[in-house]
């Protein structure tokens, strides 16, 4: 008979990084030599990094369906993220039955100044936001903290009426300042 097990927590979606993970030995990977020294470890090794975005991929895919897609890209950090989130989108549309068009857009958002948070937050760049009515939109965010600058851009996305928001994010940090804000898919918690 098995031993007694303990139910394993509920982690959504992503991979949790538990606070007390030792990571990876360097010895284990190779990396620019400009960075030796400045290291002590790894977290997430590369290739996790490349499967979970393609699981990404296949769960927003699955939760969008196949239908066109209006990608708002948050800068800077979301820039490579992004890049290779819709590279997997591209690849699951071209291999299937039906077409997926997608748009990218670029957007910054500013919530601080002189590393105080600001009340309101600014969009910067991107399209005019009233073109979003009627579309399905996917944020692609780097980092989400606190949630409260996400909650803040959703909203404002909101007021056009776009058809559907969904928030793809590399990593969700856990912090007790947290909003409860979580995005509909991420890859890491942290």
């Amino acid at each position: 008979m098995a031993g007694n097990r303990e139910e394993a927590p509920d982690y959504g979606r992503g991979v949790v990084i538990m606070d007390d993970w030792p990571g990876y030995d360097l010895s284990l990977f190779t990396y620019p030599q400009h960075y030796y020294g400045d290291l002590a470890y790894v977290l997430i090794p590369h290739g996790i990094i490349v499967d979970r975005i393609e699981r990404l991929a296949k769960d927003i895919m699955k939760d969008i369906g196949y239908c066109d897609i209006m990608v708002l890209c948050v800068l800077k950090g979301g820039y490579k993220f992004c890049a290779d989130l819709v590279e997997h989108l591209k690849n699951i549309s071209r291999n299937s039955d039906g077409y997926v068009s997608m748009k990218v857009d670029f957007i910054r958002l500013k919530s601080y100044r002189n590393d105080q948070s600001m009340d309101e937050m600014q969009i910067i760049g991107g399209d005019d936001l009233s073109t979003l009515a009627g579309k399905n939109i996917l944020i692609v965010e780097d980092v989400v903290g606190t949630g409260r600058t996400m909650k803040a851009l959703l909203s404002s996305i909101e007021k056009y009426k776009p058809n559907m928001i969904k928030v793809a994010s590399l990593l969700v940090k856990r912090t007790p300042r947290s909003d409860g804000f979580r995005p509909d898919s991420h890859m890491c918690d942290q």
